[in-house]
């Protein structure tokens, strides 16, 4: 059973959850069913949302097989706290502006590292060597 992974997507789920529940109250509260309605507020919590299920999936199912690849659990649990920490990071620096900011940075920076070192761990388990 790859634990490590199992616990950062546990995690990543509950972060996912939190977000979809920040568009719900948005939603309710605005009466706002479909779209953003031109809620800038509202638009900002669905692309954190969004833009956490477009990451996390293809990130998670890597970490999976850096695990299953026999990598040692400290580099597993490093890639998986990096993901997640960077994800909170990203969501957290969306909602406080629909512009730059040093949450989306740092959030986007550490997921694409994290990204980037799965995919060279991968590619060097998988070379014929």
């Amino acid at each position: 059973m790859p634990t490590v992974t199992a616990l950062y997507t546990g995690l990543c789920i509950l972060l996912l959850l939190f977000l979809a529940l920040r568009v719900v109250v948005v939603r309710r509260r605005e009466r706002i069913g479909l779209g953003t309605g031109g809620s800038r507020g509202l638009e900002q919590r669905v692309r954190a949302h969004a833009n956490a299920t477009e990451y996390l999936p293809v990130a998670l199912v890597g970490l999976l097989l850096v695990e299953l690849s026999g990598y040692p659990s400290g580099l597993v649990h490093a890639l998986g706290l990096t993901l997640l920490v960077s994800r909170a990071a990203h969501a957290w620096g969306l909602a406080q502006s629909a512009g730059t900011s040093l949450g989306r940075f740092w959030g986007t920076f550490g997921t694409w590292l994290m990204l980037l070192v799965t995919a060279a761990a991968l590619v060097w388990r998988g070379l014929p060597f």
